[in-house]
């Protein structure tokens, strides 16, 4: 006699929901939970420490807070006293020659390393890049009093170098121009090693065919690095200069170590003259103008970047 199965009318047929079809359901759930989880961290942490000091700076610019008291609306008097404080157009200006100056310094040095050591006849990366990357752990409190002592008047190393080869003193200190100088080197070691890296994650993306073809074709080293290399890697040189303009007009720590603003106040930045007025006069209002103010030409400079990238890559 043949057993005869009938299907269990409870179980569910193939291709029909059951509960493999929940399964995955579930699953496909908590893949879209986690982005969002982390969507939400992000934007709370970008709330509480960039939007709310943002907007907390910005309301204080309309006051005549100074840190104590009540803080009474004063409107826009205090964007019109900073344009007319010469004061704050000099350190302004001071910035933009700093930044000027600097960047294009930390570009060559930072491209410059990462061409060396991204070489392929090269020796000795390992150690290049642990002497190279150096810099970038020190912090900027301690590299601007390396520097200091360096370029001392009475004491520092360099002057003493100048002085055993029969050399005059140099015034790195007290002529503000040499002072400047100091800064611009200094600030521009210090964050070399930094964009290094990004410039060696593009030289090793850039085709080997290429710089083959062009040896072929009986091009030197100089012809291949401006007509290959350059071009490969532009748009992390946007980057590169977009980041280095932007800490540069931000700099702060190391100036203040190495020589306060000095001589005097003739090389006093930006951001010094907002510390200074902030917090040794107690403008709070005031010095959160200086800080808008600030934040709108950082966004201009950013903005007047990514356009000039966007329309290099759109023509290549």
């Amino acid at each position: 006699m043949t057993a005869t199965i009938t299907p269990d009318a409870s179980a569910p047929a193939a291709g029909a929901p059951g509960a493999p079809s929940r399964r995955r359901k579930r699953a496909f759930g908590r893949y879209r939970m986690a982005p969002f989880l982390f969507t939400i961290v992000t934007a709370a942490l970008f709330a509480l420490f960039f939007l709310w000091p943002g907007v907390l700076g910005l309301s204080y610019s309309l006051t005549d807070f100074r840190g104590w008291g009540d803080a009474n609306f004063v409107g826009l008097d205090n964007y019109t006293k900073l344009f007319g404080d010469p004061s704050f157009y000099g350190a302004l200006a001071r910035t933009f020659v700093f930044a000027l100056f600097s960047v294009p310094l930390s570009y060559a040095l930072s491209l410059g390393m990462a061409v060396a050591i991204n070489a392929t006849h090269a020796k000795g990366k390992t150690a290049a890049r642990i002497i190279f990357f150096l810099p970038w752990l020190v912090s900027p409190i301690v590299t601007g009093v390396i520097w200091r002592w360096m370029f001392g008047e009475s004491f520092g190393f360099v002057n003493f170098v100048i002085g055993m080869l029969g050399g005059e003193r140099l015034p790195w200190s007290s002529n503000a121009d040499l002072s400047l100088f100091v800064v611009i080197v200094a600030s521009s070691w210090g964050g070399a090693a930094f964009n290094m890296l990004l410039f060696v994650a593009a030289l090793n993306n850039v085709p080997q065919s290429y710089y083959e073809a062009a040896e072929l074709d009986g091009a030197n080293g100089w012809q291949r690095f401006r007509s290959i290399t350059l071009p490969s890697i532009a748009p992390t040189s946007v980057l590169v200069i977009l980041l280095s303009t932007l800490g540069h007009m931000k700099e702060f720590a190391l100036i203040q170590s190495l020589n306060g603003g000095g001589p005097g106040t003739q090389n006093r930045l930006v951001v010094q003259y907002i510390y200074e007025t902030g917090f040794k006069q107690s403008e709070i209002g005031y010095a959160s103008a200086a800080s808008m103010v600030l934040l709108v030409i950082l966004m201009i400079i950013a903005i007047i970047q990514l356009r000039i990238s966007r329309r290099s890559n759109n023509s290549w």
